[in-house]
């Protein structure tokens, strides 16, 4: 039973925000009581939708009375002044990964949630996603030993999807590390349990008209003697769906019979300000956009997840998938089922409740998403430099 739901302000109504949307809408913990947005047709769209007041800036935002939890979803380099905004005005904060783009501004964020006796918790990051959290219980009982290697892969064509200017400018927070590093960093620390301590990395930046990184690989080593493996591509050739048996991201049944749509959709524009146009009309309230689906009819989504996944262990491999862990041990291989998620990233809001309402330690705090954002930082260190990093 529902003791209560959180009142939800939302800062920014972009592709971040619409990507939630199913989980505020499906969840009856959460009720969403106002936004803010710079976009006007954005703000009319949240008001139709949801009976809401809405604002033009987070500032007004903060102030509302009845806004208990603020959602920040802005850009990337907005979030460390949003989020102290709300934490000045007693807001509790979800904010998007990454967390901010620099240690210091983690340090800020951390330390006005603190002064003002609210929570930070950061996501979503997959990390979330109950395929690698109950990967990280099963490995917590011990059956199988100490986690020795960890391979995480994904092939997708991040890179070739619609982006506003400063997506394709790693030192405004765009690219591969930044957007896409961070979830995979976040779930190899989840299912090592232990600090990193050392880092060699590389990344790719190998379309001119596309200026940042789209590509990146690092090996991390961790206090307890185990290292994790990353790689990741978003130059939209490969698709690593294929080895997670057409299961997309979200969780949703894709198609190999839709290679190559994103860079032929890309090929149609004839600038850069007609890219961003394209993004702002598929966003929340754009005139392509489209409401998550309600049909009875809809095929079923599975589990989100962020590409293939093997956890090695002393005595068995693990493997993650949407739908369940395989689990390779010494004499035979078990397939443990995951039930199918009735709300999409659930889970988020489990942690949010939890230290709100139930006065629960989240697990994504502040602290937890300033050692991935630092190790995001040191696989571009790492890549300029040409040597490993300390941790």
């Amino acid at each position: 039973m529902v003791q209560r739901r959180l009142r939800i302000g939302v800062a920014g109504l972009g592709r971040a925000f619409s990507l939630m949307l199913p989980t505020f809408l499906r969840d009856p913990r959460v009720q969403l009581v106002a936004a803010c947005d710079p976009r006007d047709e954005a703000r009319k769209q949240f008001a139709a939708d949801f009976g809401a007041r809405t604002y033009a800036d987070v500032a007004a935002l903060a102030d509302d009375p009845d806004v208990e939890v603020i959602y920040v979803a802005s850009p990337h380099q907005f979030h460390a002044r949003h989020t102290e905004l709300a934490a000045t005005k007693g807001k509790h904060v979800l904010v998007e990964k990454p967390m901010a783009l620099g240690a210091a501004d983690c340090d800020r964020m951390i330390a006005a949630c603190r002064a003002a006796k609210v929570h930070l918790i950061v996501g979503h990051c997959h990390s979330f996603d109950t395929p690698y959290l109950r990967t990280r219980e099963l490995i917590g009982r011990g059956n199988f030993g100490a986690v020795k290697m960890i391979q995480a892969v994904n092939y997708t064509d991040y890179l070739y999807r619609p982006r506003r200017p400063e997506e394709l400018m790693t030192a405004e927070g765009g690219g591969a590390v930044f957007s896409q590093a961070a979830h995979q960093v976040d779930i190899v620390r989840l299912l090592a349990g232990s600090r990193a301590v050392r880092l060699r990395a590389s990344v790719g930046g190998w379309d001119p008209s596309r200026p940042t990184e789209g590509a990146y690989s690092a090996l991390i080593w961790f206090e307890s003697g185990a290292y994790a493996s990353l790689s990741y591509n978003g130059y939209g050739h490969f698709n690593s769906d294929e080895w997670t048996g057409w299961i997309g991201e979200m969780g949703e049944r894709t198609s190999p019979d839709g290679y190559g749509a994103a860079r032929r959709r890309l090929a149609t524009l004839a600038s850069m300000d007609g890219e961003a146009k394209l993004k702002s009309a598929g966003t929340y309230g754009g005139s392509a956009y489209k409401p998550p689906s309600a049909a009875e009819d809809e095929p079923p989504r599975l589990h989100q997840h962020f590409g293939p996944v093997i956890v090695s262990c002393e005595r068995a491999d693990l493997r993650p998938l949407p739908d369940s862990i395989v689990v390779y041990g010494d004499q035979q291989r078990e397939t443990l089922p995951l039930p199918s998620p009735a709300v999409p990233r659930a889970e988020v809001i489990d942690e949010l409740y939890g230290a709100v309402v139930d006065g629960q330690v989240p697990l994504h705090d502040g602290e937890w998403a300033k050692g991935t954002l630092e190790i995001c930082l040191a696989i571009l260190k790492s890549n300029e430099a040409g040597a490993d990093v300390m941790l």
